[in-house]
């Protein structure tokens, strides 16, 4: 196109011609992606309102069509910048490859920084409370006071016979996978105690 074009143009202009096509392409690519994800946007959200489908599943589908109309629209300007397509794709898929592998590794981490925002923020407990982390309702599982909640774990002051004064450490993802069991302020052990004690005063009273 560039070649059947030149004769029309002035001698002075060849030399920097082939820069302006080339800077009117890439132009064009990035306008056109531009105007292709707002209408995008703009059509998804017409069909959530008529349809009334929930805006948590709207916005997620815009974002993802957004970011893959500007990926094609950036391996087109380096594809016209004279970048091989196979060299584009290795990088690709090295990329891809490398961000799985480092996305499912810190998953763990990730999901407990997650979780512990839950926990300062919908407080399903709080510091002082004794709390026991059950499998089901009828299983024992751990018990404790909490005497700390960090970005990771959930520590727990042990209140079993068994390892009295050892802690306990429950990552935060647990605590909305298992059943949790709160006794507010006051320990499990104070509570049956004081049931035995009220229990007990009648029949000393009639003795």
């Amino acid at each position: 196109m560039l070649a059947t074009m030149t004769p029309y143009f002035p001698a002075w202009t060849h030399e920097w011609l082939g820069s302006f096509f080339l800077t009117l392409q890439l132009l064009l690519i990035l306008i056109g992606a531009w105007f292709l994800q707002l209408g995008l946007r703009r059509i998804l959200k017409r069909a959530g309102a008529r349809y009334d489908l929930p805006m948590h599943l709207v916005k997620p589908t815009a974002s993802i069509a957004r970011w893959i109309i500007m990926t094609t629209a950036a391996l087109l300007v380096l594809g016209r910048l004279g970048v091989s397509g196979t060299v584009l794709w290795t990088a690709f898929t090295g990329f891809a490859a490398v961000g799985a592998v480092a996305f499912f590794a810190a998953w763990s981490v990730l999901s407990n920084i997650f979780c512990a925002i839950l926990i300062f923020t919908s407080r399903p407990f709080r510091l002082g409370d004794h709390v026991e982390i059950l499998d089901t309702a009828e299983k024992p599982g751990a018990k404790g006071e909490v005497v700390d909640i960090s970005l990771l774990y959930v520590t727990l002051r042990d209140s079993t016979e068994e390892h009295p004064g050892a802690f306990l450490q429950i990552p935060n993802t647990l605590v909305f996978q298992r059943i949790v069991r709160r006794w507010k302020g006051v320990p499990p052990r104070q509570t049956a105690v004081s049931k035995a004690a009220t229990v007990s005063v009648p029949d000393s009273a009639d003795a």
